[in-house]
């Protein structure tokens, strides 16, 4: 999934040629493509080993545990959670020494990247026992197996022995504020500031030699180290005076000084310069564009009658918040897309807990009954809505997906309901709109239990998909549903499919369900008794697909009776009430948000 791709260019290349290679790599293969000079690592390695080497430095220089390190060096920073030792050890340990090797190599004696790419002695003593990382016995981090319970672990980087992992506390929520981080009076700060006021002085070092334009490098980090800001980015973030008058002992360089004296402080310019000007993407309409503001979600106005809503909390949970923000941007055409790794991981299960655990039972249920009614007033807007997902869309998030009338879905993309693993089903639409869908099939024609089954398969099992490709059987994508290679264009793409269906735009017909009831159920409750025998699930997993199998059967109902699309809401609604009042489901739910991973009771 690297985003990066480097074309590297001389003055005697043919530049149309560049240009084919450079759209062919653009729209067939999905990279941010940027050109670049033929200088050591380019521009992504650069930089980016660079920011590695100086973290790791700094972090053994002021006697950091690697866990503190780690902690500093990501999310806080807007940097994958590995941070620098983590992905050390994703890299492969000794493969960064050979690297290490050949920048050494070609730079010029006095590039200051020689100050951090000398050999550690402690480093080499681990590749020499064969700590490599993740593909050797460990690295920095090991799993270790300890009374059958595995166990991660850190090494001391003085001592040399590992001991339990420890989580490290900064205290700050999941917004990345550098400027509080580097304004810190502790070793947190103290570190921060050294790390990043390095690379900015490095980066900023490389204009106008190695590229004449500082955005490249910004992107290039981007794109190939998966930061949500380059150096660049930051330092315009912190702004340039904050920089320079911080420390008065910085010695500066040229491209600092300039920005620094110069009367222009909107110095940065525009963004993804690899990008064609006109292209609208998601990162330049938001650095751009006017925005209302809520803590869960915000609308962009891009004109047209037209708004984009970007889900903006921790893995993009969905709360009343959202529903705010959605209910009223379907009032005008509306794209619903963001930036973060995440379209949805699905309902805040922290949101729910909290009422859970004063047993305000009367507060779950409203927001489940608003985020049905929030999802039904998309799908039967007067104007269409399109949802253009990258990364999870599970759980609550693929419902507000699946209830949209389009889909422009990334190629990275993972869709399912997987409610049943937290102990509950779904019960915005999703159970409704999969049943639905599957009920359009050939088989359902001659065979009313065959949708009921299919559906009570798929979220029976939190069966997901992780590709476009493996939806469209699932029927987690339709036919009509468009699929972007390269996430830059997904905007563009959502945009144009509007300007395509917005004049002649029609809500969908309200479908009536005709369901098998107890007929369904009976065989539904075979395989759950089947499943309990062989114990591939226990007494709860029991309960849970006996509550969805009454939801998915259609209740009290048979074959020859009607039921509208309000009738499988309040079925859902009232099964996810029966599973969120019981212990065993809340077991589950706490168990995976502190861990991460299900609990099977």
């Amino acid at each position: 999934y690297m985003g990066l791709l480097e074309i590297v260019t001389e003055p005697i290349n043919d530049i149309q040629k560049i240009d084919t290679l450079k759209t062919f790599c653009d729209e067939k293969l999905g990279k941010g493509v940027i050109i670049c000079k033929d200088t050591p690592g380019f521009l992504g390695n650069r930089v980016g080993v660079y920011a590695m080497q100086v973290a790791m430095t700094e972090a053994f220089k002021m006697g950091l545990t690697i866990e503190e390190a780690d902690a500093v060096f990501g999310r806080p920073m807007g940097i994958p959670k590995t941070g620098v030792f983590g992905l050390y050890d994703l890299i492969g340990i000794d493969l960064m020494a050979d690297v290490l090797k050949s920048f050494i190599k070609e730079l010029p004696k006095e590039d200051s990247f020689h100050e951090v790419a000398q050999e550690n002695p402690f480093i080499m003593n681990m590749i020499e026992d064969g700590y490599t990382g993740r593909k050797g016995k460990g690295g920095f981090y090991r799993m270790n197996k300890e009374s059958g319970q595995k166990i991660l672990e850190a090494i001391n980087l003085k001592s040399g022995d590992y001991s339990p992992s420890k989580k490290i506390d900064l205290g700050i929520d999941d917004q990345v504020n550098i400027k509080n981080l580097i304004s810190r009076n502790d070793k947190y700060g103290e570190y921060a500031w050294s790390v990043l006021s390095k690379i900015i002085l490095y980066a900023s070092s490389l204009i106008p030699d190695v590229t004449s334009e500082h955005n490249n490098i910004d992107e290039a980090i981007r794109l190939g180290f998966n930061w949500t800001m380059g150096p660049f980015e930051i330092l315009d973030a912190i702004s340039v005076k904050f920089f320079v008058e911080k420390d008065q002992n910085t010695k500066l360089n040229k491209f600092i000084r300039e920005k620094y004296h110069g009367q222009n402080k909107e110095w940065y310019g525009v963004t993804q310069l690899y990008l064609d000007e006109n292209l609208n993407t998601f990162r330049r309409i938001t650095n751009i564009m006017g925005k209302e503001s809520k803590d869960s979600a915000k609308i962009y106005n891009l004109g047209n009658n037209t708004s984009i809503v970007e889900f903006t909390t921790k893995a993009n949970t969905l709360d009343d918040n959202s529903m705010h923000i959605l209910s009223e941007a379907s009032k005008n055409n509306l794209i619903i897309i963001n930036g973060a790794m995440q379209f949805s991981a699905g309902v805040n299960l922290n949101y729910v807990m909290e009422y859970a655990k004063d047993g305000k039972w009367g507060e779950i249920e409203k927001f489940i009954f608003n985020f049905q009614q929030t999802c039904k007033n998309l799908k039967y807007s007067e104007f269409p809505v399109i949802s253009a997902p990258s990364g999870l869309a599970i759980g609550g998030g693929f419902e507000v997906v699946c209830q949209s009338d389009y889909v422009v879905s990334h190629a990275n993309v993972v869709l399912g309901l997987v409610e049943t693993l937290v102990g509950l089903i779904p019960a915005g639409g999703g159970c409704k709109e999969m049943l639905w869908r599957w009920m359009q099939s050939e088989e359902s024609n001659s065979d009313p239990n065959f949708a009921p089954l299919k559906v009570f398969d798929l979220i029976g099992y939190a069966k997901t998909a992780t590709s476009p490709n493996e939806a469209l059987p699932h029927k987690f994508l339709l036919e009509k549903d468009k699929v972007v290679i390269n996430r830059d264009r997904l905007l563009y793409e959502s945009e144009k499919l509007l300007e395509e269906i917005h004049k002649d735009y029609k809500p969908p017909k309200q479908p009536v369900f005709k369901l098998p009831g107890s007929a369904v159920r009976d065989k539904m409750h075979e395989i759950l008794e089947n499943l309990y025998k062989d114990t591939k699930i226990l007494d709860h997993g029991l309960e849970v697909g006996k509550q969805l199998a009454f939801v998915l059967s259609g209740g009290n109902t048979s074959i020859d009776k009607e039921l509208s699309e309000d009738d499988l809401y309040d079925l859902e609604l009232e099964a996810f009430m029966n599973l969120v009042q019981m212990p065993k489901t809340q077991e589950r739910i706490k168990h995976t948000l502190e861990t991460g991973k299900p609990l099977v009771n």
